[in-house]
């Protein structure tokens, strides 16, 4: 989180010194396991950092600061070397936490929580045969991929009774268990370790019921703890990390605190995605600038060892409280949870893909509304939403694409708009997909959505005709009919229309042919001859004529008289028939523009309701019509 709160003061045009006891490059934390697997080298998961000196910032490898000193604004390093400083910011991170079990300090015992942990480990995998990772989570699981990975005959013992017990269910968890164990890891949960055996070196360990693993090596991953030192004898204020403020100051204006160290409001962020965002409000509050950060619902968006798991809210509190109802939906591999309160989403759980899964961690941080129908689509197909709602062009500005980073769909968005044309351009202008990967399709997809929309073929016309057609439609709605003379008159053309009995029967004649025609056309799809005729976008322009032709033609029979009984009705529903044409035909020949305005999208585009409106409308019109030709002649 140092690089990048520096990396946003030089964004703000303020220069920073980065600090590090690290003697190698800052790298992505999170990209350790493939590190450890073989499947990276060091410089695929090296971030981009500040040179070691220049404009932008400079970077002091090897410094390990023991001290601050707040009167004198200065840190002191191990050697005694002195670094003044105006505005101070603490990234200090986290170490791992090792439990007080007997034996943890033998040969062949090791954590995996930096760089050099990672190399250690990669070092032993050549002569380990049998691995033992302590801890179920998911920097154990991702140890325990890395050790197998290597070749490595690889256990998992998690004391609780499933994996990642933070974040899953019982259901979940096993789900998870099964995933792992079918990749070569054996899973033990429920087991707690009483002491890792051995003389000098580790030969195996010894659980509380008794029973015991043969192991030559031991990776300890029971969590982590912030690194406050540098702060607690500074005399900042501290809890279980350093106290901050919204705009991440600490209990001295002048120093800030940011990432794994930095606890909000009682809350301590172990994600990627908050520490990013504290870091750059802590770059716009340093440099004078308005910004605070928000205290966000617990998420999860990750793949372990292959298999991508989702979670979004305490879910261990959830389970226990009162009032909170949850529904679940399991096939095959795939298992998914939703916790409701009070009509409103406040947690998810999935083991498997979810296509839901941003935009459910967004309606859990919001406490959306969970209606009847979305509750009855989940269990029947494990889906919240309807299919064409669930595209990235459909996600809101706030939902968080990226969890890894806490990058939005709104700043991927202004990403694209300025030119990020490419998954790798967008990942480096924004972060996103450069951790985990898994949401990358989701950039795919939201690079070709920015694309400006391409307007329908010969969109002109049938915007034209289809506006008149709507302009024309709405006139008895707005205005009435048109009224008769109060007097015969023979050169009237109201008269001659509405008063001439052959006029009236031909006008009528012509009408239902056009009807007729409308319904044929609407059937283009099903009937082969039309193909040969000319091509979709030259019966739609037509369909489009035809449609107009219908409005002239139920103007020059009733005027917009509508009558009463079943001529009320069929004139209903005739004019419905056309203004939702003619608003479906503006829809479309709009297309292009409103979906640039975030009006529709392309699985769900504009023109979808009023389109099935008009559907819907015609199916009563043929019987309305026959009963309306056959009270004609009979009276």
């Amino acid at each position: 989180m140092g690089i990048r709160t520096a990396q946003s003061l030089a964004r703000l045009g303020q220069r920073a010194i980065v600090l590090t006891d690290e003697t190698v490059d800052p790298y992505n934390r999170v990209q350790l396991t493939p590190l450890l697997a073989g499947e990276a080298q060091f410089g695929d998961i090296a971030l981009p950092a500040l040179a070691s000196s220049g404009e932008e910032g400079h970077l002091a490898l090897g410094q390990r600061i023991v001290r601050i000193d707040r009167e004198a604004r200065q840190v002191v390093t191990a050697t005694g070397a002195v670094w003044p400083y105006h505005k101070l910011v603490l990234a200090t991170g986290s170490r791992a936490f090792v439990p007080n079990i007997p034996g943890r300090h033998r040969t062949g015992v090791y954590r995996f929580r930096s760089a050099d942990d990672a190399s250690a480990l990669l070092a032993r995998s050549f002569s380990a045969r049998r691995v033992a990772v302590i801890g179920g989570g998911l920097l154990g699981l991702e140890a325990a991929r890395g050790m197998a990975l290597r070749g490595c005959a690889v256990t998992v013992v998690e004391h609780e009774s499933r994996l990642m017990p933070r974040q899953l269910d019982q259901a979940g968890g096993d789900r998870l268990a099964a995933r792992v164990s079918e990749m070569g890891v054996e899973v033990r949960t429920g087991v707690a370790v009483r002491e890792i055996t051995g003389a000098e070196r580790v030969s195996g360990l010894a659980f509380a019921d008794g029973s015991t693993l043969d192991c030559d090596t031991v990776v300890i991953c029971t969590g982590i703890r912030p690194n406050i030192d540098l702060a607690r004898d500074a005399g900042l204020a501290f809890g279980r990390g350093i106290t901050v403020d919204d705009h991440m100051r600490t209990s001295d204006p002048d120093i800030f605190a940011v990432g794994e160290c930095a606890e909000h409001e009682g809350q301590l962020y172990g994600l990627v995605g908050p520490g990013l965002s504290q870091a750059e409000v802590a770059a716009t509050t340093v440099t004078g600038g308005i910004d605070a950060f928000e205290a966000r619902t617990p998420a999860t968006k990750l793949k372990v060892i292959g298999a991508e798991v989702f979670s979004a809210g305490d879910v261990e509190q959830l389970e226990a409280r009162v009032g909170v109802r949850s529904h679940s939906w399991s096939e095959g591999d795939s298992y998914r949870r939703i916790f409701i309160q009070r009509g409103r989403l406040v947690g998810a759980i999935a083991v498997g893909g979810w296509r839901d899964a941003s935009r459910v961690q967004d309606a859990v941080g919001q406490g959306a509304t969970v209606q009847p129908w979305m509750v009855f689509r989940f269990r029947a197909n494990g889906h919240l939403w309807a299919e064409s709602d669930a595209s990235a062009e459909a996600m809101a500005d706030s939902a968080t694409v990226c969890n890894c980073t806490g990058v939005t769909a709104g700043q991927l968005r202004q990403a694209i708009a300025q030119g990020a044309g490419t998954v790798p351009d967008l990942s480096a202008v924004t972060t996103a997909g450069s951790v985990c990967g898994t949401c990358r399709p989701i950039l795919a997809e939201m690079i070709d959505a920015g694309a400006d929309p391409e307007p329908v073929p010969l969109w002109k016309p049938v915007l034209a005709l289809s506006l008149v057609a709507l302009l024309v439609g709405l006139y008895p709605l707005f205005v009435g009919n048109v009224p008769l003379p109060t007097s015969y008159d023979a050169d009237s053309l109201r008269d001659w229309l509405w008063r001439d009995n052959i006029v009236k029967q031909w006008s009528g004649y012509i009408l239902v042919g056009i009807f007729v025609a409308a319904l044929a056309i609407g059937l283009r799809k099903r009937i082969r001859l039309f193909d040969r005729l000319g091509s979709f976008d030259g019966w739609r322009l037509v369909h489009n004529v035809v449609g107009l032709s219908a409005v002239a033609g139920f103007f020059a029979h009733t005027g917009f008289s509508l009558g009463s009984g079943w001529n009320l009705a069929l004139g209903v529903v005739a004019l419905g028939t056309l203004l939702t044409g003619a608003v479906a035909g503006v829809a479309t020949g709009a297309d292009h523009e409103l979906r640039a305005r975030r009006i529709g999208t392309t699985r769900n585009p504009p023109r979808k309701m009023p389109t099935w409106a008009h559907i819907l409308l015609l199916w009563p019109l043929p019987v309305l019509l026959l009963i309306h030709v056959l009270a004609s002649y009979a009276y």
